[in-house]
């Protein structure tokens, strides 16, 4: 019964293409859709959740209202403003779609097309439970940040169609933020690959799936792995232009970045995308360093894998939503120089950290030799960062 639960998924699927009535040309294209909408509807429905939950939380955190009025149409049910995010469809839906006159249509119509198509391809590599991964790949990691990629053309693209001067500038730095972090993720990932000897995101997890009594082997939990899952978050935001890396949307600099002469559903699509995008990376997060769909706890591992997967993403965006209420926007330069001068080094000291783990014999000395390996250069490379400021204490005071 609890294997048949953990399954039922899988075993809809196959229940659905076994329908007598479908004809065999057409079951290869079936189990297709039969994958992917489900996924499309499922993500699509969270993004639109913790749209509500992230302003409520944000909200509470710098003591002021959230949506808490709109409910269900029709009715007197206000469910604690969580039909905001029905409302915020309607809308986009009816805007009027405003296209400048010298912009070239054609591309400004395409840039969020070419958004949001390679972040659902992204998501056809994960796997969200025992045997429910979409496409079990050989190069799976490969995959996804090769249609990650994709990005970058259709930010530019929408800063360059649009003919104004603040789209233009607000894709140039969203490119040059989204290639100097892209560069720290995909190394942070290498040691993982290292370890486990394979690209399949579907073998990375199974290498996490053994315990040592009740604690998972999960890769979060050794030196090389923990830095590495560090480095992996902080650019995972970087490349979801969270907080606080929202350069290309800073508002108080450059209007609205990129998408400044986007609105109705087209505008929609580039927010739609933004949120997508943070799901599939923080998949891969947890894929990668979290054990995927295994249990934290040995003893229950008999509930559904596929829970354990989906609460550990909604841990890691509860987690993002606390960055952007709490830590400030960094300006441009302090962007590139932490990720060129402190990201990168880290993320390539860590290979060496992690091949140096690989060799020496288990024991209290490789966790001391790879930690030191690992705490030095941080401190030496914090502090020439910094470049030799002190923190002080804070203090607070009132406008006068």
């Amino acid at each position: 019964m609890i294997d048949a639960f953990d399954q039922i998924f899988v075993l809809l699927k196959h229940w659905a293409l076994d329908w007598p009535f479908w004809p065999e040309s057409l079951k290869p294209m079936l189990s297709v859709l039969f994958s992917i909408v489900p996924l499309m509807l499922v993500f699509a429905l969270l993004f639109g959740i913790t749209t509500v939950v992230e302003r409520k939380a944000i909200g509470r955190i710098q003591n002021r209202y959230g949506p808490n009025r709109v409910g269900l149409p029709f009715t007197d049910l206000r469910m604690f403003g969580f039909g905001q995010f029905i409302a915020d469809g309607i809308k986009a839906l009816t805007k009027e779609d405003v296209v400048p006159r010298a912009a070239d249509k054609v591309v400004h119509f395409l840039a969020p097309i070419a958004l949001i198509v390679p972040v659902f391809l992204a998501y056809s590599v994960l796997p969200y439970g025992l045997n429910m991964a979409p496409i079990d790949m050989d190069t799976g990691v490969l995959f996804f940040f090769a249609v990650g990629a994709a990005t970058e053309l259709s930010v530019f693209m929408a800063g360059w169609s649009s003919r104004n001067k603040y789209s233009l500038l607000g894709a140039m730095r969203a490119i040059a933020q989204m290639i100097s972090y892209e560069v720290p993720l995909i190394i942070s990932t290498i040691t993982v690959v290292m370890m486990v000897g394979s690209l399949s995101t579907v073998k990375i997890v199974e290498a996490q799936a053994d315990y040592f009594g009740q604690l998972p082997h999960w890769h979060v939990f050794t030196p090389w792995g923990f830095a590495g899952f560090i480095l992996f978050l902080i650019a995972a935001m970087a490349e979801s232009n969270r907080s606080p890396f929202d350069l290309p949307e800073g508002e108080s600099e450059i209007v609205a970045g990129y998408f400044i002469e986007y609105s109705g559903f087209k505008f929609a699509l580039f927010f739609l995308a933004e949120y997508l995008g943070m799901f599939a990376v923080s998949g891969l997060a947890i894929t990668l360093f979290l054990g995927g769909w295994t249990a934290p706890l040995a003893f229950l591992s008999w509930l559904p894998s596929w829970l354990w997967f989906f609460a550990k993403l909604l841990a890691l965006i509860a987690l993002f939503i606390w960055v952007r209420g709490t830590v400030p926007r960094l300006r441009m330069d302090q962007l590139m120089n932490f990720g060129w001068k402190f990201m990168l080094p880290m993320a390539l000291i860590n290979i060496a950290a992690a091949g140096l783990w690989r060799f020496l014999p288990a024991g209290f000395g490789r966790w001391a030799v790879c930690s030191a390996m690992l705490i030095v250069p941080y401190v030496l490379l914090g502090r020439g960062l910094m470049g030799g400021k002190l923190f002080t204490k804070r203090t607070y005071r009132y406008a006068e």
